[in-house]
């Protein structure tokens, strides 16, 4: 049954859309030389072809199509840029090669201009380049991408493992004995106000929420002008509780988190708990040198009836505090690409935090107002019942409740 020329449009077009450049071609050439005496012009007009294409492809099929990879008969397709414009390469590579860090033998280098910075400097030799061209260039050069790595911690201290040592063994005796254990540290300081937060997320097309070019603080907000996270991490339960002051990041402000943190959830957590155990980081609020840190934690201890125990990581050594990568990350992450515009929104998306490994956070916030500069007399630091342990008593003591 001869096929009508609706019939033959209505083939092609349900057809073709399925099939790749090659499968097109012998489709479009088997079809034609079926149809016989003028096959080729019927199929030209009903498939949109072009009449060279389905003349080559007719051939192609006459002669027996061979079996390749190739999509594309040999010689389709426009040349590389490169051989259009010789020398195209080499210029990139002496461009990018002053600005390349490490030895021009490793496997991964990296430029410190932009590709559009260096489209322009190719084109001012006389080339024609896109900023994609010179992105697709760079990795055919071997260049990739990049951020720093942060890698180097400076001079480790001899004592480094055998702390970590210390932290972890008392830490699992606590645990074991399901006694409560915290990692307490201040995150990052954030900016109150319509500017860029770091990352993505879903919005209408073409209709990015807009945040202010520079992240200049707001004179108009004075000293309230950032957003100051302490964060308690209950290791055994896998559940945080952060604290959000927009006053300032002292010892004060950091035990009234955990003070915090207690009433509202360690209480009801561990009712017959006696001792507290926290690892905390070397310095900041919470420092084995900052006087005013004990001091406060002493009249906690007292208030509780809890002995503390402080383990402190060694200086350099904050990144492997348990709650920088069990809690600040899952945050960061959770509110990336978001304006803090204030701070309800800020504790609201801290609190809607969550894991699927089962994190659970909660967030309120600090109204109060924590000076600087607080002095703790040496009468005052000498009444502190301070207990030093027999292994780096800097770094490990006890707080007794009295």
């Amino acid at each position: 049954m001869e096929l009508s020329a609706e019939g033959l449009r209505t083939f092609f077009e349900r057809v073709l859309p399925h099939l790749d450049e090659k499968q097109r071609r012998v489709v479009t050439g088997a079809m034609a030389e079926a149809l016989g005496r003028g096959g080729q012009a019927r199929v030209v007009e009903a498939s949109g072809q072009s009449s060279s294409t389905v003349l080559k492809a007719a051939k192609e099929v006459r002669v027996g199509v061979a079996v390749s990879e190739r999509q594309r008969v040999p010689g389709g397709g426009d040349r590389p840029a490169i051989d259009k414009q010789p020398g195209l390469l080499e210029a990139l590579d002496e461009l990018v090669h002053p600005g390349t860090r490490g030895s021009p033998m490793s496997a991964l280098r990296w430029t410190l201009k932009s590709t559009y910075e260096l489209a322009r400097d190719l084109q001012d030799r006389g080339f024609r380049v896109s900023a994609e061209l010179v992105r697709r260039l760079l990795h055919q050069l071997g260049y990739s991408l990049q951020a720093p790595s942060k890698q180097n911690e400076g001079t480790s201290h001899p004592d480094r493992d055998g702390q970590f040592a210390h932290i972890n063994r008392l830490a699992g005796e606590r645990l074991a004995r399901g006694e409560p254990v915290i990692s307490v540290d201040t995150k990052k300081k954030e900016l109150i106000g319509p500017y860029a937060n770091g990352g993505r997320e879903w919005q209408p097309a073409k209709g990015p929420e807009r945040v202010n070019v520079h992240d200049f603080a707001d004179r108009a907000l004075g000293e309230f002008a950032k957003a100051i996270p302490y964060g308690v991490y209950d290791v055994g339960n896998d559940e945080g509780w952060v604290s959000v002051g927009d006053s300032a990041d002292t010892a004060e402000f950091a035990v009234e988190s955990i003070r915090r943190w207690w009433n509202a959830l360690g209480r009801t957590r561990f009712p017959h708990a006696t001792r507290l155990l926290i690892t905390a980081d070397s310095g900041g609020s919470n420092g084995y040198r900052t006087r005013a840190w004990k001091w406060h934690l002493a009249r906690f201890a007292a208030e509780t009836g809890l002995t503390i125990t402080v383990c402190h990581y060694p200086p350099g050594t904050s990144k492997w505090n348990k709650i920088e990568h069990r809690l600040f990350s899952f945050i960061s992450m959770n509110w990336r690409g978001r304006p803090l515009t204030d701070i309800r929104t800020i504790v609201e998306l801290i609190a809607a935090t969550t894991t699927t490994t089962g994190l659970t956070v909660q967030a309120a916030y600090d109204p109060n107002w924590y000076p600087t500069g607080e002095k703790i007399t040496d009468a005052d630091y000498a009444a502190i019942p301070l207990a030093p342990h027999d292994w780096h008593g800097e770094w490990n003591y006890d707080i007794a409740a009295v």
